[in-house]
């Protein structure tokens, strides 16, 4: 099969398309453990990035094959309950995704809605499953609440802003140009605030003081007035910090004002949580099939573009989701 490697961290550049034998079903536990799939569309996210790097936490052995969201047919299934082959499926593979068949744990692995496309389904699993457990299972989000969302027009802020209208909030969403505002009220944002203005005076304003959750996937300098956009009772998601450096928190902020600075790791809470992957994988089912989710793809390029996909992403260039169409050219 053709792959792309990761042999060396350095970075996008050291991406090398390769040919590789088919993975085991057995890949991640007991034998048959794991769904194999024939990958029909890969995406791409800022933590492959980071892998690129190795700066992620989790940083497998050189060398290895890159991309843990993808989209296909699956071949085998035993042990999966009742996925069978030739299903379409989205699945998240935690690694070896870049490739033109990959293995998914069957607990992480979903049948996708025949109405969706495999662009789509590559988009679904990781950004959509965090925004609902960051939004409803870690923020508690209720309808008629305000939620600001950083980094809105990427494949997890377009995730977050639809999930939050799903649960009848108010989606605020944060962006740095004409093209990511595009993109933002796409997905459904009700109003858009530019990141390099005086955003959070503007968010206060619309908001009569202030919001009731923030969806902050960003970190750096922006915490701070994440924290001071929020009223009293808010919730400060912490979701990842792509803009590089992870902040601090004075917790007399949180005192003084009754607010809450709350974590997200969706994946390394529910890897273990079978039960809570399928729970979160009906509630997203239901809400593609009434069309409150319905991923925002943007870049879409062949397998062996992946270096060039990855730093669309590395220099904020990407709109929507970064997607290779892996049986294409």
């Amino acid at each position: 099969m053709r792959a792309i490697q990761i042999a060396e961290l350095a970075g996008p550049d050291a991406l090398r398309l390769v040919d590789l034998a088919d993975p085991r079903p057995d890949h991640f536990a007991s034998p048959g453990a794991g769904v194999v799939i024939d990958v029909h569309a890969a995406a791409v996210s800022f933590p492959d990035v980071l892998q690129s790097h190795g700066r992620y936490q989790f940083q497998p052995d050189l060398p290895f094959v890159p991309g843990g969201e993808v989209s296909g047919v699956v071949v085998e299934a035993a042990g999966a309950g009742d996925l069978r082959p030739g299903d379409r499926v989205a699945a998240m593979s935690l690694i070896g995704g870049m490739a033109e068949r990959a293995v998914a744990p069957p607990h992480l692995t979903f049948r996708l809605d025949e109405r969706m496309d495999f662009a789509a389904g590559a988009a679904l699993v990781l950004n959509y499953h965090t925004a609902y457990f960051a939004l409803r299972m870690r923020g508690a989000v209720c309808e008629g609440e305000r939620v600001l969302v950083h980094g809105a027009a990427g494949g997890l802020g377009t995730a977050a802003v639809q999930i939050a209208r799903a649960l009848g909030a108010h989606p605020v969403a944060v962006v740095s140009s004409d093209e990511k505002e595009r993109v933002a009220r796409e997905a459904g944002a009700d109003q858009v605030v530019r990141s390099d203005g005086p955003w959070r005076e503007e968010v206060q304003r619309i908001a009569g003081g202030g919001v009731d959750v923030v969806f902050d996937p960003v970190g750096g300098d922006r915490f701070t007035d994440s924290l001071r956009a929020l009223r009293e009772d808010g919730r400060l998601l912490v979701v990842g910090f792509t803009g590089g450096s992870i902040p601090e928190v004075r917790v007399n902020r949180l005192l003084l004002r009754n607010i809450s600075v709350v974590g997200v790791a969706w994946g390394a809470y529910v890897v273990r949580k079978p039960d809570i992957c399928r729970q979160i994988g009906e509630e997203l089912g239901r809400l593609v099939a009434t069309g409150d989710v319905r991923p925002i793809v943007g870049t879409r390029l062949p397998l062996d573009r992946a270096a060039e996909a990855m730093r669309l992403i590395e220099d904020r260039r990407a709109v929507g989701k970064v997607v290779l169409d892996v049986r294409e050219g």
